[in-house]
């Protein structure tokens, strides 16, 4: 192999890795990128807090994997009107992934894992956002999802104790 071979491995090599042409779209491509993992994070430790199965990992890569599905289209110069198929295939593929979350019990009235897919399919919203550069939107949805989450438990509660002190009232016989 000669110098000319070489070289023509090396510019091969190096239109590879040129996707990220400056340190302007490197910097975009990474904000967008950690933004994504970082508040998909956010959701999935609440989760393993709640000591749910699909925790900090999973909503990472959720979130992540969302935003690179959708960045990378747009990189390649992709219409944004075209980029809609992208999404509606992640959409689909997502509620495939939210699907194995779900059990139905053996009872007929139990069902568990609907928070948690529902969650995931946040993740998923929030790493879609964050990678069409609404990084401050997809910061105000996981902020609103964390106190969904966060709130249910108490207001479950509350919810309770108004329905037991109404069914009380309602069914004490008159004095």
């Amino acid at each position: 192999m000669g110098d000319s071979t070489w070289d023509r491995v090396a510019a091969t090599v190096a239109a590879e890795f040129s996707d990220i042409a400056d340190a302007e779209e490197l910097t975009r491509v990474l904000v967008r990128l950690l933004v994504a993992a970082l508040l998909g994070g956010l959701l999935g430790l609440e989760r393993e807090f709640a000591g749910k199965p699909a925790g900090l990992r999973t909503h990472m890569l959720v979130a992540l994997g969302s935003a690179l599905f959708v960045l990378v289209p747009l990189q390649a110069g992709m219409e944004l009107e075209d980029t809609s198929r992208v999404i509606q295939g992640l959409l689909s593929g997502i509620g495939f992934l939210c699907a194995g979350a779900i059990l139905k019990g053996t009872r007929d009235d139990t069902v568990q894992g609907l928070t948690t897919a529902a969650s995931l399919w946040m993740a998923a919203s929030i790493g879609l956002s964050a990678s069409l550069g609404r990084e401050s939107t997809a910061v105000l949805v996981t902020l609103l999802t964390l106190a969904i989450l966060r709130l249910e438990g108490p207001l479950q509660r509350w919810i309770g104790r108004r329905h037991r002190q109404v069914v009380t009232e309602t069914t004490l016989p008159p004095r």
